[in-house]
C-alpha cells in the first residue's frame, strides 16, 4: 500500500474529531478549519516518511502546538486592541449555529429524547470550552482520541504526570459542572 493512500486514510480518520478539538479551543469555526488544515499539511510535508504508527501522536502534537500558538497570538492581539478606540470584543460574538447541533443523529429516538441529548451535548461542549486549555487538551486527547498517557504527553509536550493531573482536573470539573446543571 502506498504511503500516500495510507496518509489519506489516516487524515480522513482524524479530521472530524481534530476539527472539533480545534473548534472547542478557538470557539471559531473558520479559525479551527485553518488550524486543522495547517496541521494536516505540516504532517504530510514534514513527517510522511515516518512509520505510520507515529503519525497519530505527531499529528496531535502539531495540532496542539498550532492551538497554543493561536492562543498566544490572540492574547497579543487583545492586548493591542485595548489601546485602540472603539474596539469591541469580536470573540464574544455568536458565530452562527453550533456545529455539534448540526450533526446528524440516529433518528430513531423520540423528539423529547433528541432534545434531551441535544441539551446534554450543548452542556458538555460549553463546559469543555470553558476548561483551561491544557485540561481541555488532555481530556480530548485521552477521552476522545483514546491516546495513551505516553502518547498524550508527547502530543502535548509535557510529562506523563502533567497529563494525568490535567486529565483528572478536567474530569472533575466536567462532573461538577454537569451535575450542577442537573440540579
Amino acid at each position: 500500500m502506498s504511503t500516500s493512500s495510507a496518509m489519506d486514510r489516516f487524515l480522513a480518520s482524524v479530521e472530524r474529531r481534530a476539527f472539533r478539538m480545534a473548534e472547542l479551543a478557538t470557539r471559531n469555526r473558520e479559525e479551527a478549519l485553518d488550524l486543522l488544515q495547517e496541521s494536516m499539511l505540516s504532517l504530510v510535508t514534514s513527517y510522511s516518511d515516518r512509520p505510520e504508527v507515529e503519525w497519530r501522536p505527531l499529528f496531535y502534537r502539531i495540532l496542539q502546538n498550532r492551538i497554543r500558538d493561536w492562543h498566544r497570538r490572540q492574547r497579543i492581539r487583545r492586548s493591542w486592541r485595548a489601546f485602540l478606540p472603539g474596539s469591541g470584543n469580536a470573540e464574544t460574538e455568536d458565530n452562527g449555529p453550533d456545529s455539534l447541533d448540526r450533526l446528524p443523529g440516529p433518528g430513531k429516538h423520540n423528539p423529547a429524547e433528541r432534545a434531551l441529548k441535544a441539551e446534554l451535548a450543548r452542556s458538555v461542549k460549553r463546559v469543555l470550552a470553558d476548561l483551561p486549555l491544557r485540561q481541555q487538551q488532555a481530556f480530548l486527547l485521552r477521552a476522545w482520541e483514546n491516546l495513551s498517557v505516553q502518547e498524550t504527553a508527547r502530543a502535548m509536550g509535557c510529562s506523563e504526570g502533567s497529563v494525568k493531573t490535567h486529565y483528572a482536573r478536567a474530569v472533575r470539573t466536567l462532573r461538577q459542572q454537569l451535575d450542577e446543571g442537573k440540579a
